[in-house]
């Protein structure tokens, strides 16, 4: 290291990787993507495919969608395709639907650094804290992929030659295992914050460390995620928590600092000493369903996050006095309102969420008819579900589960049966008896 103590800015280079030392084939990339690469490159653009694709591939994994950058512009790769659309506003970008599939069309970014003159002015803009708010500066592909987030996902595969352009010694990270930030870590983070939240998703998915300079300011600078739109970071979320690696993200976020400013209340009632058992079970069962092609709803997800804050709300409201029931309603509330200001629920999952919770003071009381309008409610599965998720962690005694799960698997008759032994298990209620009018003397 120079004696001045500054770091060694790292060299980057491009270089092509030839068809007969890598592993990328056209048989493993879609149909819609060849056909978006044959016809961009037909009308003489130069376009790959590019970023998690080409990654996976040389990983050895089926990816589950395909990017492509291209020097076509926005307007003209949607004037290629009838069956696209342009969105975004931060960087405009062009989605190619195929059915159910859609292919994301990019063009290549530009050095926005040094994009400061009167030109691009209305194209970049930044907040007070190096925020990119806005980011339409168009450039080559090797700019391109230095203004992208790691080495391992700026990897070009050229489908003309069959090659994998690398610029940022991406396959070497690869090989190592290593997730790495492209330039000045700091720097990057704070021109989006949710790089942060990347970096914990691609190290809980590959299996990667994160590289020491990478992760060096992370802890640090985890407060800038709080100037993300709550919106924005409620996708984040789902991304973090919905790939089928929800538990070691968890345990990477705790170790980082970075679940305070996605769930603060959580947060805030684990360290007062709330137990986060129940979280830690119900992502290890989602990770499980996910494995098995099952598919995972977000309310389930934000219902158990949100669990440890739940309940140390509703203790506090029951030790001052408050009746059980609206307790509860007032916890959920509570919590709920808070929340939203970090990260949003769109009310087509609050309400479920609610319901889940609600429905936890239900489950015990199955006599009489109870049981079967229980059992009716549209969110009594997933209720079910949480349940499981409770007496498996060891929140509640077991025996409730199983007693639900027995009886759903039976018919009417034997669900009678089930509610009639429950009956005659319970305690009988000693009738007060009328006291005796006497006569006045």
């Amino acid at each position: 290291m120079p004696g001045n103590g500054k770091k060694k800015a790292r060299v980057y280079q491009r270089r092509e990787v030839p068809r007969d030392q890598h592993n990328v084939s056209r048989s493993v990339i879609s149909e819609p993507a060849k056909k978006v690469l044959s016809r961009l490159n037909n009308a003489g653009y130069e376009a790959y495919l590019v970023g998690g694709g080409v990654r996976d591939i040389l990983l050895g994994k089926r990816p589950k969608d395909f990017d492509i950058a291209t020097n076509a512009t926005p307007e003209e790769v949607h004037d290629l395709f009838r069956n696209s659309r342009l969105i975004g506003r931060r960087f405009r970008i062009v989605h190619v639907v195929f059915g159910r599939e859609v292919i994301e069309v990019t063009t290549f970014r530009g050095n926005a650094v040094e994009a400061d003159n009167d030109n691009t002015d209305d194209d970049r803009k930044t907040s007070e804290h190096g925020l990119l708010l806005r980011d339409n500066v168009y450039g080559n592909q090797e700019e391109d992929a230095l203004r992208r987030d790691f080495t391992v996902n700026a990897l070009y595969y050229c489908i003309r030659d069959f090659t994998v352009v690398d610029f940022a010694n991406g396959i070497e990270d690869l090989r190592n295992q290593q997730l790495r930030l492209i330039g000045d870590p700091e720097t990057r983070y704070r021109e989006d914050p949710v790089r942060m939240l990347r970096a914990i998703r691609f190290a809980a998915k590959l299996g990667f460390d994160i590289e020491p300079e990478t992760e060096a300011p992370i802890r640090e600078l985890s407060q800038l995620l709080t100037h993300i739109p709550p919106a924005r970071l409620f996708e984040e979320v789902l991304k973090l928590f919905s790939a089928g690696y929800g538990e070691a993200t968890y345990n990477l976020l705790t170790r980082y600092n970075l679940l305070a400013p996605l769930f603060p209340e959580t947060v805030r009632a684990i360290e007062a000493g709330e137990s986060d058992e129940l979280i830690r079970q119900a992502l290890r069962n989602t990770d499980a369903r996910i494995a098995q092609g099952k598919s995972v709803t977000p309310y389930f997800l934000f219902a158990a996050m949100l669990w440890p804050a739940l309940q140390k709300e509703w203790r506090q409201r029951q030790d001052n006095g408050d009746p059980v029931q609206p307790a509860l309603h007032g916890a959920i509330g509570k919590v709920i309102g808070r929340q939203v200001q970090a990260t949003s629920i769109p009310k087509r999952f609050s309400g479920p969420m609610k319901e889940i919770w609600e429905l936890q003071m239900r489950l015990p009381r199955r006599q009489g008819k109870r049981a079967f309008v229980t059992m009716s409610h549209p969110r009594f599965r997933a209720a079910y579900d949480f349940l499981l998720v409770r007496e498996g962690c060891g929140e509640i005694e077991p025996g409730l589960g199983d007693w639900w799960t027995e009886f759903q698997r039976l018919d009417e008759r034997g669900q009678e049966r089930m509610l009639s032994e429950l009956s005659s298990d319970a305690p009988k209620k000693r009738r007060r008896r009328k006291p005796v009018k006497r006569p006045a003397p």
